[in-house]
């Protein structure tokens, strides 16, 4: 299946029946009043976040979606049924973003949750409903509201623990399809990975799910190469594992320019805590591997791992790595959801 992240769609919510119009027949009985009914309610256009999803790729062969009309209002008092909803079933991690790809309208990151897009028009009132004792045969009844209509974009954010940095042909996928059983695609160019791509790692008795995003290139936070359009996958993650290709003969400038467009993305990347990896160790000899650690080491005034997805070598001290950060911040977040202590008021 193909993966989409962004689409761009059209929903319409039903229009409000409209009042009845009518007056009470029956034989032997006469001056027997209005009695047109209510009109049903427009149906509404709802939002909802489902757990079998992972792709928007259903909007890309259907972009228009109606909710039903509400039925209008019928003599003997008989109001009319409201219209169904429509229900537009997306992934957990979309953003609905209003017709200028920037107005958010929801975040759904649960399973279950909900967000009513376009409401329904509300139903006209039928003739019964103006009758009065100076008023015993209302000639007229209201016609049902319109409903919203919009186009509105649909945004899918990964979710996942840990998101793959690194300039184009670092080794991301190498090591995804290394550590898990994801397949991504794997050649010996830049740009191989197109769309990002999921695993599902175990490091112990921990596991957690980590995301290859395409590689990143200078000027990518103005959409250079393939643009903010996939820096926005890192936003929902936990930790960033940082591959830097050793076979790169600066590997400090190589570092600079990732860190330069994750600060000028913005969304709290710069923040996120990292871990730096020199990567392609094997391709390598000793000496010239020693160096360029020193010099990443220096640029990321931090000790980085050195690792070969190939080879295998320093692949399970990443993955611990990455599962103690990840383990820390999910127990960081369960004590903030549920603190601990004795209670106040």
């Amino acid at each position: 299946m193909k993966f989409l992240d962004l689409a761009k769609i059209y929903i319409k919510a039903g229009d409000g029946g409209d009042g009845g119009l009518s007056f009470r027949r029956e034989k032997f009985i006469e001056f027997g009043g209005p009695d047109g009914g209510d009109g049903g309610r427009g149906g509404n256009v709802v939002i909802e976040c489902v757990a079998n999803l992972n792709t928007l790729i259903d909007y890309r062969y259907q972009q228009h979606f109606k909710a039903q009309r509400g039925v209008n209002g019928m003599g003997r008092n008989r109001a009319g049924a409201n219209g169904a909803d429509c229900i537009v079933k997306v992934p957990p991690g979309t953003v609905v973003l209003d017709e200028d790809q920037e107005t958010v309208l929801a975040e759904l990151t649960e399973p279950g949750e909900r967000y009513i897009a376009a409401k329904g028009g509300n139903g006209g009132f039928g003739n019964a409903h103006f009758k009065s004792p100076t008023n015993q045969a209302p000639r007229h009844a209201n016609p049902g509201l319109a409903g919203d209509e919009l186009t509105i974009w649909l945004r899918l954010k990964l979710i996942a623990d840990a998101g793959l940095v690194g300039l184009p042909n670092a080794g991301k996928s190498t090591f995804l399809a290394a550590v898990s059983g994801a397949k991504p695609k794997i050649g010996a160019y830049p740009f191989t990975t197109l769309n990002p791509g999921l695993g599902v790692v175990r490091a112990g008795d921990s596991d957690f799910v980590l995301a290859d995003i395409p590689g990143l290139i200078e000027g990518a936070h103005e959409g250079a190469g393939l643009g903010t359009r996939f820096l926005g996958h890192l936003e929902r993650t936990k930790v960033l594992l940082h591959l830097v290709d050793a076979t790169e003969d600066d590997v400090a400038g190589v570092y600079r320019t990732v860190r330069r467009e994750l600060k000028a993305y913005g969304g709290g990347l710069e923040s996120k805590k990292e871990i730096v990896a020199l990567s392609k160790a094997d391709a390598l000899d000793a000496e010239t591997l020693e160096a360029r650690f020193a010099d990443l080491k220096k640029a990321a005034r931090k000790t980085p791992l050195v690792l070969s997805a190939v080879t295998g070598a320093g692949v399970k001290e990443a993955l611990f790595a990455l599962a103690r950060e990840i383990g820390r911040l999910r127990k960081d977040e369960a004590e903030e959801t549920n603190p601990s202590g004795p209670w106040r008021p």
